[in-house]
């Protein structure tokens, strides 16, 4: 009979051996399940996942730029402070769209 020391190196062996031939078929499997998709026209919120998960992030340019410091801002979300400063100095936000 094996011992408890010999039994949890096997175990441990076999999870790693488990691990290694699971990420060797997760890229056929992967593209195993695109092609279904493609074919049937299945969509990730069709799975009843977050749609969001299967679209890129679309990349957003800059609108702004600081003359001075070269930092830029697209417009979106919490203004930054080097324009905050510059408005608050008089300065209009419109001199500073990047062309």
């Amino acid at each position: 009979m094996a011992t408890y020391k010999e039994l949890k190196a096997k175990a441990e062996d076999l999870m790693r051996q488990a691990e290694a031939a699971r990420k060797a078929e997760t890229a056929a499997v992967i593209a195993e399940i695109r092609e279904k998709m493609c074919d049937y026209g299945i969509t990730v919120g069709d799975l009843g996942g977050s749609a969001k998960i299967a679209k890129t992030r679309k990349i957003v340019t800059e609108k702004y730029r600081n003359p001075a410091g070269g930092e830029t801002w697209s417009g979106r979300g919490r203004m930054p402070k080097w324009l905050v400063a510059l408005e608050s100095a008089g300065r209009k936000r419109e001199e500073f769209l990047a062309r």
